[in-house]
């Protein structure tokens, strides 16, 4: 049977959710071979091994924290052209797909960005994506050389399958642009106690209409009866109610949960095509007309300052 290269993103040896979606997903395809880049990349064979991962190719070179992508790019292309394999998986992070592509361009390969699902085809992977604010999906594949596809969070249940997840050292060679771009210091980002924003199942967001930066409270305490990451509108982000890093949109960051629920943001299409992909999307907006309704599988006419506080009330008294 093929393989199926794997990207792993991982934090010091824990792998992120997204990486087991992208196993889940290489099975369909062939059998995966996971690629573990950095510290800790030893440790993660047990979870790779029992999510499908046939084979583990770990590199723990200090290059891959010391420097910007170039090193990560130099290992994948070593992975390829070790393995052959009938695809490559990265998740769409904003790292994932500047590795991605850099990666495609190297092996003279197609690329197929954001994904939300991939299977099988005839003549290699398919892959579907959600375009123009979700208005059409497409299918497609890559006509020349290994298809190198990012895939979005949440695109695929996690699904685990136990396989040997065997471990080899993967061998090598940094290019001389891998040592360009140095990392002279990290700031560790403050943990909210939320799950984060481009990864988690639920996300709640507020826009123009929450009307201050006090009234996000509601929306942080409906996040938290749900377990879900908060998010905001860029109007809500542009009047300083809310940090950028929380921005989802165009020109913010792409969700794709299996619930989105969004209070006081009307719809634009620079937000819609930060979310577009959600499985299942809530809207509550007290203006009926608002854009937002258009592509809701549920939407609520209401003032928001009634119900979200009801909402949070309810999901609170059904957990306890």
């Amino acid at each position: 049977m093929a393989e199926v290269v794997v990207y792993v993103d991982h934090v010091d040896g824990a792998v992120r959710k997204p990486t087991l979606e992208l196993l889940t997903l290489a099975r369909r395809l062939g059998e995966p071979v996971a690629v573990v880049l950095g510290a800790g990349a030893g440790q993660t064979a047990a979870t790779l091994g029992e999510h499908g991962a046939v084979r583990v190719l770990t590199s723990e070179a200090a290059e891959y924290a010391d420097y910007l992508v170039v090193p990560k790019v130099d290992a994948l292309q070593a992975a390829v052209e070790a393995v052959s394999p009938a695809a490559v998986l990265v998740s769409s992070s904003a790292e994932g797909k500047e590795i991605a592509a850099r990666l495609a361009l190297r092996i003279g390969s197609g690329l197929i960005t954001d994904a939300v699902d991939v299977e099988a085809g005839a003549d290699g992977p398919v892959a579907t994506q959600s375009v123009f604010a979700a208005s059409f999906t497409t299918k497609s594949k890559v006509s020349k050389g290994i298809p190198v596809i990012t895939v979005k969070p949440n695109s695929a249940a996690v699904e685990p399958a136990a396989a040997a997840g065997a471990v080899e050292e993967l061998a090598v060679s940094f290019s001389e642009k891998a040592s360009g771009t140095r990392v002279t210091g990290r700031t560790p980002r403050e943990s909210s106690g939320r799950p984060e924003l481009t990864e988690a199942a639920i996300v709640v967001s507020g826009g123009r209409g929450v009307n201050g930066a006090e009234n996000f409270a509601l929306i942080e305490a409906l996040a938290d009866s749900l377990g879900a990451a908060v998010g905001a509108s860029r109007a809500a982000v542009d009047a300083g109610w809310y940090p950028h890093t929380n921005q989802v949109g165009q020109t913010g960051k792409t969700v794709s949960p299996q619930l989105y629920i969004a209070s006081g943001i009307s719809g634009a299409i620079q937000h819609r095509a930060g979310m577009q992909t959600s499985k299942t999307i809530v809207a509550i907006n007290k203006d009926e007309e608002a854009p937002i309704f258009e592509l809701v599988d549920y939407g609520v006419v209401g003032d928001l300052f009634n119900v979200v506080p009801q909402l949070t009330e309810e999901v609170n008294t059904r957990k306890g």
